[in-house]
């Protein structure tokens, strides 16, 4: 028995050890990401002539490629993982490199969104393992979507940001900015209004993340309250 289960044992820690090796490359990758489209929005650099952060773009897709298949090569049902992560696969395409190489020329409002494919990739993996520090079934999944709004939220607050500043004068500052993607997917609303075409397809998406996103916070408390009553019962039997 030894002789046959021997061998299956550092094959799964080869596994385990290369899913963590990764896990932590594509966190890293995923907040660097962030962090550089966030230092050039606020110093408006202009990110098709900014070489360094399209090259860096490249290699950090070429990455999140990579990560997809290994985890296809390692993953038990294929066409399982195959359907559940082709949505990572597509965001990790670098559209932006390809474009440019091809002298593909677009709007410089969908170019900036082409941009976030790759932050959108990077913000799915941060939202999946923040879901990991909870064994909960309903927790983790409240942690995933919380983390989807904040850097929903945040992303939107760029992009508005960005294109807003200069051309709408009740944007005078990224902290309005951020204050108004914060009213909008509260629902709640805002009294400034957006006039680029960017502008307006945000305040579209942030409102729509909203109402799909914040009632999982009902779900999350009323189980949370479930499991607490159950947990007081079963102390006082």
């Amino acid at each position: 028995m030894n002789a046959t289960t021997s061998p299956l044992k550092p094959k799964h820690e080869f596994r385990t050890v290369l899913s963590d090796t990764m896990n932590a490359v594509i966190l890293v990758l995923s907040v660097l990401l962030i962090v550089w489209i966030s230092l050039d929005t606020f110093r408006r650099v202009n990110f098709l002539e900014n070489h360094a952060y399209m090259t860096f773009q490249f290699w950090v897709c070429l990455v999140f490629i990579l990560d997809f298949f290994i985890g296809l090569r390692y993953a038990g049902d294929k066409l399982r993982y195959f359907r559940h992560r082709i949505v990572f696969l597509l965001l990790s395409i670098p559209y932006l490199n390809i474009m440019n190489q091809m002298g593909i020329t677009l709007s410089h409002d969908a170019l900036y969104f082409a941009r976030f494919l790759p932050l959108a990739r990077g913000a799915l993996a941060l939202s999946i393992m923040i879901s990991y520090l909870s064994s909960n079934a309903v927790t983790s999944l409240f942690m995933s979507y919380l983390s989807i709004m904040i850097l929903v939220g945040y992303f939107c607050s760029l992009i508005f940001y960005q294109r807003e500043a200069g051309v709408n004068p009740e944007v005078n500052s990224y902290w309005t900015a951020l204050w108004w993607s914060a009213m909008n997917m509260s629902t709640v609303g805002c009294n400034i209004s957006p006039v680029t075409v960017a502008g307006k397809i945000v305040a579209v998406v942030l409102p729509v993340s909203g109402m799909i996103i914040f009632p999982l916070f009902t779900v999350y408390l009323t189980d949370y309250v479930t499991r607490s009553v159950k947990k007081a019962k079963e102390e006082n039997r």
